[in-house]
């Protein structure tokens, strides 16, 4: 090996992390993953017939159903895909009070975490029944779960 191939020989693998930080620093193709999730769930068409499908099933719920007795569906469903928009990541339209104070009244009236429970039972069971991929349901799982303490008033 001549004095060349001992340099590149010694030398090589800082050459290789010297690329690999080179490489990094590189804009990536945009991938699913660099989408929203509203994006990846397909758009507000997809949030609207989540949102109509979840409330068919928590309104046959008997767990939670009594919550929504003499709420205007129409209205509240519309609330809905604004803030399910806005939390995935869609454009933000929602005028909804927040968390603790729009659920207060319903703590007041004895909503606590087995009833949180259960809406996130009818929005997975949503998300699968509309055929979404696992790991979008998680992600979606999760930012309702970190809703949780508002929504109860914790």
């Amino acid at each position: 090996m001549g004095n060349f191939g001992v340099v590149i020989f010694v030398f090589l693998p800082f050459i290789i992390v010297a690329l690999m930080i080179l490489a990094a620093g590189k804009p990536q193709p945009a991938t699913a993953s660099a989408q929203s999730i509203y994006q990846q769930l397909g758009g507000e068409g997809a949030v609207n017939a989540a949102v109509d499908i979840f409330y068919r099933k928590v309104l046959k719920d008997s767990r939670i159903s009594h919550f929504f007795e003499g709420v205007d569906m129409d209205k509240q469903a519309a609330k809905q895909k604004a803030f399910l928009t806005m939390a995935f990541g869609g454009p933000h339209n929602y005028t909804g009070e927040d968390m603790r104070r729009g659920h207060a009244h319903l703590v007041a009236k004895g909503l606590n975490d087995s009833h949180f429970n259960a809406v996130m039972e009818n929005l997975g069971a949503t998300l699968k029944e509309l055929n979404v991929p696992g790991h979008l349901i998680a992600q979606c799982a999760g930012i309702a779960e970190s809703t949780r303490k508002d929504v109860l008033g914790k």
